[in-house]
């Protein structure tokens, strides 16, 4: 029996568009504010245009009452916005579309790669999807701010956490709120027996898994992060970092640096799934990591100008770790001459690479 299929073209963003009426809607009818009876006013909420590709995901609560009120030319908000729109063309431009260009033929050719060349492919992939992402979400509220709008913060510099569940309070914020709010919570949330709270942890990561996309790659990726959040439950870890790394300080203790390594290393193996193509290739990929020359080659990675721009996003995010973007306070205090000559830097390096390197569409785009 031939099934006919229906390849039908779905509208872009239109997983945010959900989001958005479905928070709407719950809320209504939680009664936690009035319904609007402005239909305008309502579909702007539902699809204003910087958050209609890849959010971050608002809420009525928060939005709503910003589209009523009357919004006037802020400067401060408006410069600030500049900033965050300067810093998440660097993070997307520079950044993950050039770290793409080394991850990607890695994953694809895996099979015939040694061990150090994987795991650079790895944690190249693992600054692709967070310069791609992160960097998106720093253009739409920038975009937002010079329109007037504060959007929520999508992304809190994550791989600064010391932990798995520090790192789930940090990497797209708006998702992870918006499942604990209306699935996780609902389900019972942290009440309860410890095999309740192990099963409302194991749904929301496989519905996050399953949110991305409908491949079992998704799924063990979710499964995983599932698995090391468990210990923390057990052992009533879970909100154990909700400060910064360092605070008040320039460099992290021993300690932390060391956390902060493991988490990422961690981390980045979990990409691996979220990357391959299906589960046979993530496993294969796993097991040619496994090999006692892993770091033999890898001091191959100071060669590649792509790790130095690395460098430099991780140096300046350590700096505003505590801010809400990469420069959102950085060089303030300096003479304008410095902070304008380090703008027009970053602004000559993006139009370099953008000129230079063959167009990177954004990951987020296809979920």
């Amino acid at each position: 029996m031939n099934i006919k299929l229906l390849h039908l073209v779905l509208p872009v963003g239109i997983s945010f568009y959900t989001f958005h009426t479905l928070s709407y809607t719950i809320d209504v009818y939680r009664r936690k504010f009035e319904p609007t009876k402005d239909i305008t006013s309502f579909f702007l909420f539902v699809s204003i245009f910087p958050l209609a590709m890849a959010g971050p995901i608002e809420r009525a609560t928060n939005l709503l009452p910003q589209i009523y009120k009357r919004r006037t030319f802020d400067y401060a908000q408006a410069t600030d916005g500049m900033r965050q729109i300067l810093w998440g063309l660097f993070k997307k431009v520079v950044i993950a579309d050039n770290c793409a260009t080394i991850a990607n033929p890695i994953f694809e050719g895996f099979e015939n790669a040694s061990a150090g060349t994987l795991l650079l492919g790895a944690i190249f992939f693992s600054f692709q999807i967070y310069g791609d992402f992160s960097g998106y979400s720093d253009m739409a509220i920038g975009i937002g701010k010079l329109l007037g709008f504060r959007f929520l913060n999508n992304f809190h510099f994550p791989y600064f956490s010391r932990d798995i569940a520090e790192f789930w309070r940090r990497w797209h914020i708006s998702l992870n709120t918006w499942f604990r709010d209306y699935l996780y919570i609902p389900l019972g949330g942290s009440h309860g027996t410890k095999w309740l709270v192990v099963r409302n942890t194991f749904i929301i990561f496989l519905v996050s898994g399953f949110w991305h996309g409908a491949n079992w790659t998704f799924i063990a990726w979710g499964a995983y992060h599932a698995i090391l959040f468990l210990p923390l439950i057990l052992f009533g870890k879970n909100r154990k970092y909700t400060n910064t790394a360092a605070e008040g300080k320039y460099l992290p203790s021993l300690k932390e640096f060391c956390q902060i390594g493991i988490t990422f290393f961690l981390v980045m193996i979990g990409w691996i799934f979220f990357r391959a193509e299906n589960i046979t290739n993530a496993f294969l990929f796993l097991k040619g990591l496994i090999h006692w020359r892993i770091f033999s080659a890898f001091y191959r990675v100071l060669m590649y100008k792509e790790f130095w721009f690395v460098v430099v996003m991780l140096i300046v995010e350590w700096l505003q770790r505590s801010k809400y973007h990469g420069l959102e306070t950085f060089l303030l205090r300096c003479k304008p001459i410095i902070r304008y000559v380090f703008y027009y830097l970053i602004i000559l390096t993006i139009l370099w690479f953008f000129s230079n390197n063959k167009e990177q569409q954004f990951i987020y785009f296809q979920f």
